[in-house]
């Protein structure tokens, strides 16, 4: 099983989260592009970081907007933003060749991950990429993709509360982001070895996964990626990026 987390997230003098603690303990990092968050020194950090510890990088793609940390819904033109997307990753891509590293695939962040109106845009620039693309099973950009013939890999959030038809509790609603230790570690384990997660009502639901999520920016983040780690070890559960 993988272990992610969004990192790189600060921009200039603000710093947002404990990356270097959190790459000790995850297998791939989602670093922001700039869009959303981070800068170029910020990104670049990152992908050294990762680079010495054997973690993998992706490119954490995300709305332009800084202000709003790329979790509200913006209009685009959808060939606009298939070539901000393509433009964040090819940043991100000169930086860690930079390190010695590679970008091994895509993730759209925040409001992008569930706009269903940007999906093809978000296909064409994997395509265009070539990179796979990191996403939640079942949902219409995994179908998207995998209709376009762009290598999908799947991912549950250990952090994060699910509604019964499979989607995630949204952000605003109270009980979305979970940071009580013995829950989210129970949480992982129940994707890592059984493929299920547990939605807010109780329901439960297949749900297999290649990697699980972290987020950095929880409250604990690096005490709660902590105790996941461990859980996973002492369940025997192989620790290891989805794409070496």
């Amino acid at each position: 099983m993988d272990l992610n987390a969004d990192l790189g997230e600060g921009f200039g003098r603000w710093e947002l989260g404990d990356d270097e603690a959190l790459l000790d303990l995850v297998t791939s990092a989602n670093v922001a592009c700039g869009f959303h968050a981070g800068d170029a020194a910020t990104m670049r950090r990152t992908c050294q970081l990762a680079a010495r510890q054997g973690v993998a990088v992706g490119a954490q793609v995300g709305y332009r907007d800084l202000a709003g940390f790329g979790r509200r819904f913006i209009e685009y033109d959808l060939d606009q933003l298939r070539d901000e997307i393509i433009y964040q990753v090819g940043a991100l891509q000169a930086l860690a060749a930079a390190e010695g590293a590679r970008v091994r695939y895509l993730k759209p962040h925040g409001a992008l991950y569930h706009a269903t109106a940007h999906i093809d845009a978000i296909v064409e620039a994997a395509q265009a990429t070539g990179l796979p693309v990191l996403c939640a099973p079942g949902s219409p950009l995994a179908t998207a993709a995998g209709d376009a013939v762009v290598p999908v890999y799947a991912e549950g959030f250990a952090d994060r509360a699910y509604r019964a038809d499979g989607t995630l509790l949204p952000r605003s609603k109270p009980g979305a982001v979970i940071t009580d230790q013995e829950e989210v570690v129970a949480r992982a384990l129940l994707m890592a070895v059984d493929q299920r997660v547990i939605a807010l009502d109780g329901t439960v639901l297949p749900h297999a996964v290649d990697s699980i999520c972290l987020h950095g920016d929880t409250p604990g983040a690096v005490a709660l990626a902590r105790a996941v780690r461990e859980a996973l070890q002492y369940a025997d559960v192989r620790l290891r990026p989805f794409l070496p």
